[in-house]
C-alpha cells in the first residue's frame, strides 16, 4: 500500500474524493473553532449567573444561557477542546501499543505470536462496556483513568489488525529481497513491513477516534465521565435532558455537535481507505 503511495506521488496524485474532502473540512472546522473559539468568544464559560439562567436565544447569548445562566454556544464551543484531545489520545495510546504487540506476533509468529494471542483473547472474554465500566469505576472518573481504560481495552483490535498485515507482508518478495541483503529481521519489520501495514491502521484509527468521542460523552452522561463544571458534549446533553420541552437545544446542541463530528470522521476515514484502494 505504501508502494501504491509512491508510485501515486511519482504520476501526480489523484485528488481525494469528494467524501475525504468533505469529512476532512468538517475536521478543521472542529480544531479551528475549538484552537479561536474561545479567543473570540466573550464570556466565561464556568461563571453562573443565576439571574441570568435558562435565558432563550437573543443577539447577546446566540444559543442562550443554561440552568446554571453561562453561556451555551460558549461551552458548547470549549467542549471540544475537551472531547477531542480526549478521543485522538484515547484511540493513540491502544494504537501505537497494540500496533507493536500485533507487528510482532504477525513477523515473529509461535511464541510471540501465542503471547499475544491469548492476551487479546482474555480481554475480548469480558464485555466490552462492562469492563470499561468497571475499569472506570475502579480508576475514579475523569479523562486520564479514562484514556487508561480505553488503553487497556482498545489495543486489541489494532493487534489483530496488524499481525494480519504483518503476516501477509512478510511473505512478499520486496521482504524476501530485503533479507537476502542481510539486514536483520527487526530491521526489516521496522523499515520495511510495518510501514505498509501503517496505512490500513491510519484508517482504523480515525474510525476509533469516533468511537472513542461516543464512549467518553456516554459515560460523561451517566455522570462517571468528565465531570462538571467542565464542559463536556455527553454532560452537557444530560444537563439539558430536563429542559426538552422548554429549552430544546440544550440537549439537542451538543447532540448535534457529537453527530457532526463523527460524520466527519468517518467520512475521511472511508474516502482515504477507497483512495488507498483506487
Amino acid at each position: 500500500m505504501m508502494a501504491r503511495i509512491a508510485q501515486r506521488a511519482r504520476r501526480g496524485a489523484r485528488p481525494l474524493p469528494m467524501k475525504a474532502r468533505i469529512g476532512l473540512t468538517i475536521l478543521a472546522a472542529y480544531i479551528l473553532a475549538g484552537i479561536f473559539g474561545p479567543m473570540l468568544l466573550p464570556f466565561d464559560p464556568d461563571k453562573t449567573d443565576i439571574l441570568r439562567r435558562l435565558k432563550p436565544p437573543s443577539n447577546v447569548h446566540w444559543l442562550g444561557t443554561d440552568q446554571l445562566g453561562r453561556d451555551f454556544l460558549t461551552r458548547l464551543v470549549v467542549a471540544i477542546r475537551v472531547d477531542l484531545p480526549i478521543a485522538f489520545a484515547a484511540a493513540f495510546f491502544p494504537m501505537v501499543i497494540g500496533t507493536a504487540l500485533g507487528a510482532i506476533a504477525g513477523y515473529y509468529g509461535k511464541l510471540a505470536d501465542t503471547v499475544v494471542s491469548r492476551a487479546a483473547d482474555l480481554v475480548q472474554a469480558f464485555p466490552v462496556y462492562v469492563f470499561l465500566l468497571v475499569l472506570v469505576f475502579a480508576l475514579g472518573a475523569g479523562a486520564t483513568s479514562f484514556i487508561v481504560a480505553a488503553t487497556v481495552i482498545a489495543w486489541v483490535g489494532y493487534a489483530r489488525l496488524a499481525r494480519g498485515e504483518v503476516m501477509r507482508l512478510k511473505s512478499l518478495e520486496f521482504v524476501e529481497a530485503a533479507r537476502v541483503t542481510g539486514l536483520p529481521e527487526r530491521v526489516i519489520l521496522t523499515t520495511h513491513v510495518l510501514p505498509n501495514a501503517l496505512p490500513q491502521t491510519l484508517i482504523y484509527y480515525m474510525s476509533d477516534v469516533v468511537l472513542m468521542v461516543l464512549v467518553l460523552s456516554s459515560l460523561s452522561f451517566l455522570g462517571v465521565g468528565i465531570q462538571p463544571p467542565t464542559a463536556e458534549w455527553g454532560r452537557m446533553i444530560a444537563e439539558g435532558q430536563p429542559f426538552l420541552r422548554s429549552h430544546w437545544w440544550l440537549a439537542a446542541a451538543p447532540g448535534l455537535m457529537l453527530m457532526v463530528f463523527g460524520t466527519g470522521l468517518s467520512l475521511l476515514a472511508d474516502g482515504l481507505d477507497d483512495w488507498l484502494r483506487s
